[in-house]
């Protein structure tokens, strides 16, 4: 194989779906449709948590960055997926494959670790009630949000800045967008100490915060159990069960992708497992997390409410 310099390198070859070609148009539109309710989901949360002052709380703090982590990680992958499962020639520029690398590795640790916060935030809310606002005061919050970003920037992007190794052709990428597992098919030489900094970064990024987040619910439900009210107790088992099943889901595709050796890579497999936390799971988040609660369709009622009458207003 021909090993290139990354500058001469211009374009590569991002296969997708195109060994399924039957299936291009029925995935595009599905595709299109799960990316737009993502961005109205998410970007409603957000919308709704700067006006609305009952929002304002830690949760929806949270949630906002859950939601506004979903909006750049999807938009960073899917307008291309888009493209290429309509054109005939399937290629991606060497800097989109390279800026989707780095946003893809960073916006998923950050997930994994405001996942882990949001987890400890429920917590705290649900096992100490009167000492929560005490606890999680605004300071804590930013805190823990820049601690989350800081730390996700500081063990995804960094090292792979200063570990990428240069490419060897033929430049042809069997998945659907750009991530670190999948390039490493194209590194020359061997990969084993890539291999062993990506093992290790995604035990601090995901494994440690799946078993805080499994912790805390345990915690939770063992609260749960002790509430005298039947009603209180079969509305927090099916939020907390919901909440846990999209965790699990979405911590356990990513350690399957980003835990295991290069030999074990399954294109067709992987490219599935992919779509489900790039594309699908983001759409899931707000409809999980958010628009279920009360208090969030509250919210969007009141705003529906208001747009007539300060649309009528202007006339």
């Amino acid at each position: 194989m021909a090993q290139e310099n990354s500058s001469t390198i211009t374009e590569l070859a991002l296969l997708g779906f195109s060994n399924h070609p039957q299936a291009e148009i029925p995935l595009f539109l599905l595709v299109s449709l799960v990316y737009l309710v993502n961005l109205f989901g998410n970007t409603a949360v957000i919308i709704l948590v700067v006006i609305d002052s009952c929002l304002q709380t830690p949760m929806y703090f949270f949630l906002c960055h859950l939601a506004f982590l979903n909006i750049l990680y999807t938009t960073a992958v899917v307008p291309k997926m888009l493209f290429n499962l309509l054109a005939s020639k399937k290629v991606i520029s060497y800097k989109l494959c390279l800026a989707q690398t780095y946003i893809s590795l960073f916006m998923g640790a950050a997930e994994c670790i405001i996942l882990a916060v949001m987890a400890l935030d429920r917590y705290v809310a649900i096992c100490h009630p009167l000492r929560y606002l005490l606890i999680m005061n605004w300071s804590v919050c930013v805190q823990l949000a820049v601690g989350a970003w800081g730390i996700s920037f500081f063990v995804s992007v960094v090292p792979l800045y200063v570990t990428i190794p240069p490419f060897c052709g033929p430049y042809i990428i069997d998945h659907i967008f750009c991530e670190v597992p999948v390039l490493l098919h194209m590194v020359c030489g061997d990969t084993s100490v890539q291999e062993t900094m990506m093992v290790i970064g995604a035990s601090g990024t995901l494994l440690l915060p799946f078993l805080l987040v499994v912790l805390s619910y345990v915690h939770i439900l063992v609260a749960v159990m002790r509430m005298n009210s039947a009603e209180g107790r079969k509305k927090a088992f099916s939020t907390c069960s919901s909440h846990l099943a999209v965790v699990t889901i979405y911590y356990g595709t990513g350690m399957f992708m980003y835990m295991r050796p290069k030999s074990l890579y399954s294109a067709e497999g992987d490219k599935l497992i992919s779509l489900f936390y790039a594309v699908i799971n983001p759409a899931l988040n707000p409809l999980i997390y958010s628009l279920r609660n009360e208090e969030v369709k509250r919210a969007l009622r009141t705003v529906l409410e208001r747009w007539p009458v300060s649309q009528g207003r202007r006339y």
